[in-house]
């Protein structure tokens, strides 16, 4: 069952509500105006060290792209949750029903993490109404990102999306397109490059290593080419590639791709994904996120 359409009153920007049924010039048009809304420096009063989440004592192989087999139980107030002011990270990912399960879906979950532990769960299920196209991802699954979210009981501090913020053809991937809209800080956690170029080459790196993402001439909104006020040319940072983890002895790993949704600088991005990555390659709220989005799909199916 398709939830609720969201309503707008609930949203802070509601004129960047994706709507699917747009052109695809519309749509382009759309995130261009977004890009110039979103703010990519740091407003948001969250400190790093504030949300990491300690590596646990049962991870043996430190393979980087175990899965999250069993999902971890939710800790209410007064439940030993830890501290209860600290701030709240919001995971969000999706997983696909086809139509062998009666029609094209998109499952969306929702994880809100607190202190290291999981404080709730939420998901939703939509149609999907246009095939996946590079570059608009929120208009074909935006819809159940949202509903997710609005699903929770508790407000995020901190947005983390499996996918591109500003590392996007117009600066508005589907982290910035979500964080604008509900004026939330956000960050996108992507595991392959969707533009933009790095600075130096991210073959073999050691857990730990980043490097800057320049906006390239893909990057249509970023004036490449052009002159800054101070003379300064260089192409804008629009994210990073950030090496989460390696083998012990192989360095056979892909970094991942993090850049800013909204709210949050370049640099704040690695920062706040490196706290929450806990001895694995993706960051724990996206990572338990998509076991969750695959529970989700079993029950939706």
């Amino acid at each position: 069952m398709a939830p609720t359409p969201i309503d707008p009153s609930g949203v802070a920007c509601s004129e960047f509500l994706p709507d699917p049924e747009l052109s695809r010039a519309e749509m382009e048009s759309l995130q261009r105006k977004l890009a110039t809304t979103a703010t990519f420096a740091d407003d948001h009063g969250v400190d790093p060290a504030a949300v990491a989440i300690d590596e646990p004592a049962d991870l043996t192989d430190g393979l980087p792209g175990a899965r999250q087999e069993t999902l971890p139980g939710t800790h209410a107030e007064g439940d030993d949750a830890g501290d209860s002011d600290a701030p709240v990270v919001v995971g969000i990912d999706q997983a696909f029903l086809t139509p062998e399960d009666g029609e094209d879906r998109a499952v969306s979950a929702a994880v809100a993490i607190r202190d290291g532990d999981v404080i709730e769960y939420a998901s939703a299920t939509t149609p999907l109404s246009i095939p996946y196209v590079p570059g608009l991802l929120a208009f074909r699954e935006g819809e159940p990102m949202l509903a997710a979210l609005d699903a929770l009981s508790v407000e995020p501090d901190l947005l983390v999306c499996d996918g591109s913020g500003r590392i996007h053809f117009r600066e508005a991937g589907v982290a910035t397109h979500v964080g604008v809209l509900l004026d939330v800080p956000s960050v996108g956690v992507a595991k392959s490059l969707l533009c933009g170029t790095p600075d130096d080459s991210t073959d073999e790196r050691p857990e730990g290593w980043r490097t800057p993402i320049r906006a390239d001439e893909s990057v249509e909104t970023a004036g490449v080419g052009g002159c800054a006020a101070d003379g300064d040319t260089a192409a804008p940072v629009i994210g990073h590639a950030y090496q989460s983890r390696q083998y012990p002895n192989s360095r056979r790993v892909n970094p991942l791709y993090v850049s800013p949704g909204h709210r949050v600088s370049p640099a704040t991005t690695v920062e706040f994904v490196d706290a929450l990555c806990a001895g694995y390659k993706l960051p724990e709220p996206t990572r338990i996120a998509d076991a969750y989005a695959d529970a989700a799909k079993r029950d939706a199916a």
